[in-house]
């Protein structure tokens, strides 16, 4: 499949983050979007995933079939997503079934992130790095062309994101897609960079005319 991304803007409770981001990706490529905080990595991710809708712009995939583009992409947000009171294993099964397109079953993911001893255990009583595997397990679970990762290596150790690092490779090899904010080097090799900034004088004027006028 292929993304692409043209004028994107986004207003956060009245006030303008970023306006004009665009970029197309094509089967096989990264895109690592940095930029401070609050300079709208996650909104911009969001509004990929179709949680938030843009203040302007079009997001579309092509070659993706039948299927909306929110059906054909992983998220793996700042917040692990994963029931507490279910084991590793069940949060995995949960997620295969629900999304259908299965790829590994949830030991052989949980085996790739060096959790299969963690299979049996309630998330809950996991560290906070183990948590990060079990919610990255998932990307293996299902088949989904394009990743969207919010800081992806946060809690994870040197040898973790050494695995991650490989499971983006694979995936792009693949012809698979990846989307990761980050403020740190994930090992994704020819990534393009997006950074995103705070808006210049000229915009930062022009939002406090519309405010004024609204």
């Amino acid at each position: 499949m292929r993304l692409i991304v043209e004028n994107l803007a986004c207003r956060r409770s009245g006030r303008r983050i970023f306006s004009g981001l665009s970029f197309a990706l094509a089967p096989g490529e990264a895109l690592m979007v940095t930029g401070r905080n609050g300079a709208g990595k996650s909104s911009l991710l969001a509004m990929l995933a179709g949680r938030l809708k843009p203040d302007a712009g079009t997001i579309r995939g092509e070659d993706i079939g039948e299927a909306s583009l929110p059906e054909r992409l992983h998220v793996v947000g700042h917040r692990d997503g994963l029931k507490s009171a279910l084991t590793a294993q069940e949060n995995l099964d949960f997620a295969r079934d629900l999304l259908g397109d299965a790829a590994l079953s949830a030991p052989e993911a949980l085996a790739e992130l060096g959790l299969p001893h963690m299979a049996r255990l309630p998330v809950g009583y996991l560290s906070a790095g183990q948590r990060r595997r079990v919610a990255l397990a998932r990307l293996l679970v299902c088949r989904r062309p394009l990743w969207l990762l919010d800081e992806p290596t946060a809690a994870l150790d040197l040898a973790s994101q050494e695995v991650l690092a490989a499971m983006m490779a694979r995936h792009r090899a693949e012809g698979g897609l990846v989307v990761a904010a980050t403020h740190q080097a994930l090992g994704l090799e020819d990534a393009r960079e997006l950074r995103i900034g705070p808006p210049s004088a000229e915009q930062a004027l022009d939002d406090r005319i519309e405010e004024n006028w609204a």
